[in-house]
């Protein structure tokens, strides 16, 4: 089976928006994960103007490049990005079928 992310409309519209903005349209989104927080892992959320490494694996969603690295897509596969807005806070939010559980701050989680 083939690793899979996803990207909601939401998020694509907001990432362009947001690389628009930035006057780097052809830019890309760059996904991972590393060690971090209490719980073990912590999400990345980049944007990318270098063109990809031999170790990434590249996908498309509606024009818009996303780069992920062959570690973090183990720990990424099956996952939903999503672009979440409420009362509080706005931003891109992970749907991750690999979390095992997250910290009380939300900043950091484990794996299955």
């Amino acid at each position: 089976m083939d690793p899979k992310i996803e990207l909601t409309s939401k998020a694509v519209e907001y990432v362009k928006n947001k690389l628009e903005e930035r006057k780097t349209p052809q830019a890309a989104l760059r996904l991972g994960i590393r060690g971090s927080g209490c719980n073990g892992y912590s999400y990345t959320i980049q944007y990318e103007d270098d063109p990809p490494g031999e170790k990434d694996l590249v996908f498309d969603f509606e024009g818009l490049k996303v780069i992920v690295d062959k570690k973090s897509i183990l720990f990424l596969n099956g996952s939903i990005l999503d672009y979440e807005k409420t009362v509080l806070q706005s931003g891109l939010k992970f749907s991750n079928p690999n979390q095992a559980s997250s910290c009380g701050c939300g900043e950091s989680f484990s794996v299955k």
